[in-house]
């Protein structure tokens, strides 16, 4: 069967988020330590990837992957609304992960509306310390 690009359609829209042990505060430098909580959400169009457990030992010697979370929707709207409430269920107790910056990152307005590119990361972080800085938005409140 030969298949033509006419042939192929979008349909829906999927994110993925690496769960690593991460902190995002500190430069995303490693986060390693035992994991003492662990619980992945789950539902129709959300997929978890993980070798992690609630005891598991994240060691600094090696990838810090904790998980890989793959979250489709009908459109964008509806997958990032998926996503929040994903990162929402997502529980990783003990160690530092980017489950909270990911949770930030779905709810910027440049992402929403799909103004990013390669710089999107530095420029969100520096965005982020002006505020705090600025004293328009606690540390507490991102």
């Amino acid at each position: 069967m030969e298949i033509n690009q006419k042939d192929i359609t979008f349909t829906g829209h999927t994110f993925e988020c690496r769960i690593n042990a991460e902190n995002p505060d500190k430069n995303f430098s490693p986060a390693p330590g035992k994991i003492t909580a662990f619980h992945v959400p789950g539902g129709h169009g959300v997929r978890v990837d993980t070798h992690a457990y609630a005891g598991y030992e994240i060691t600094p010697n090696y990838d810090s992957l904790v998980a890989k979370m793959i979250v489709s929707g009908k459109n964008r709207s509806e997958a990032i609304n998926k996503v929040l409430r994903c990162l929402d269920e997502f529980i990783v107790e003990g160690i530092a992960t980017t489950i909270d910056f990911y949770k930030r990152v779905f709810r910027d307005n440049d992402f929403i509306l799909g103004k990013y590119d390669n710089s999107y990361v530095e420029k969100f972080m520096a965005k982020e310390n002006v505020e705090i800085e600025q004293g328009l938005v606690a540390k507490e409140e991102l």
